[in-house]
């Protein structure tokens, strides 16, 4: 036993220990520079966020299903700003040049590629904007909390953004290694980088041809706009439609029950009608709900069902409807959102 402890205190006053690898350095560089990246948009996003909010205060907005869903989707638009300037900023700071000077750099480069996203991004939402009636005035609010939201987005990402780019971004040690992944995806974006390059210099090198789609682009966009049937919801062939009958205004319960009865013979009489309900609401208007046969049985589809003028059922309606003095009927197809 006396000889194994002077065995162990020989070796430990002859050992002397060093550091040979140090990992945790590595990870503490990782993670010091992922918080300075990410700490950047979390700054930027609240803060166009809550300019916006103040906007809506002002125009006497709340906040409702339609603001917050306008907040929900600008959140992808405003965070995607930031991120285009600090990666243009980043750019050149990993070329050497310091942060200061790469943000301004950065910033005054990819401005102007901001200021036109932001515009056309505002411009998707203008004929929103422009909309009349009961549906414009729905969703003027969606419109003006996102292209607010999207505008002042556009403001930070040109100010504070580059502004905290500088003091957070510092440049990255040479001696650094990446792992695997990192290298491999490296070269995935070389790659996509040549690509996009070598196809924009085609672009240019083609500026005619590609000037001549662009302008067929918008004429057939203008041709479409004319062509294409345009409503808040989709007409579809629901096979119901619903219609209404009016009389005048001094006829009593009687007589509208009897006129009632006349609309609703001259309805079923149609064969593609399958059932026909017919109730009075007030004295003088009674409404009419209509389900029609399958489409394989009436050979009716829903391009005929667009309007009650060019289905069958209201075409017979209109022309017979003459024979019942002192009233009138119109009906329209039921939507799939009126179930």
């Amino acid at each position: 036993m006396a000889q194994a402890v002077d065995f162990l205190r020989v070796v430990n006053e002859g050992f002397k220990g060093q550091v040979v690898i140090e990992r945790t350095e590595v990870l503490t560089g990782d993670l010091d520079i992922l918080v300075r990246a990410t700490s950047i948009p979390s700054i930027a996003v609240p803060l166009s966020l809550v300019g916006t909010f103040g906007v809506m205060y002002l125009a006497g907005y709340s906040i409702d299903n339609l603001s917050l869903m306008a907040l929900t989707i600008s959140t992808g638009f405003v965070v995607d700003d930031a991120i285009v300037v600090i990666e243009n900023i980043t750019r050149y700071i990993e070329k050497g040049m310091a942060p200061l000077q790469a943000a301004l750099e950065g910033s005054r480069e990819i401005g102007f590629t901001v200021l036109s996203m932001s515009t056309s991004l505002i411009a998707v939402f203008i004929p929103i904007l422009l909309m009349g009636g009961i549906i414009g005035r729905m969703f003027r609010e969606f419109a003006v909390t996102l292209s607010v939201a999207v505008a002042i987005s556009m403001i930070v990402s040109l100010t504070a953004t580059p502004m905290m780019c500088a003091k957070l971004l510092k440049p990255e040690e040479k001696r650094r290694k990446h792992n695997w992944l990192y290298r491999a995806s490296e070269r995935t974006f070389e790659l996509f980088y040549e690509t996009y390059g070598s196809s924009l210099r085609w672009v240019l090198d083609h500026q005619r041809f590609v000037l001549g789609i662009t302008l067929g682009t918008v004429c057939l966009a203008v041709y479409l706009y004319i062509v294409v049937p345009k409503g808040f919801f989709p007409q579809q062939d629901t096979g119901r439609l619903n219609g209404n009958a009016r009389g005048p205004e001094d006829i009593s319960f009687q007589s509208m029950s009897q006129k009632l009865i006349q609309y609703v013979d001259i309805v079923r009489s149609d064969p593609a009608v399958d059932v026909v309900a017919g109730f009075i609401g007030r004295a003088n208007t009674a409404n009419l709900n209509i389900t029609l046969k399958p489409l394989s049985e009436r050979k009716v589809g829903p391009e005929r069902s667009r309007n009650y003028e060019a289905c069958g059922s209201w075409q017979l309606t209109a022309g017979k409807s003459a024979f019942i003095p002192d009233s009138s009927v119109s009906g329209v197809p039921k939507s799939a959102a009126g179930r």
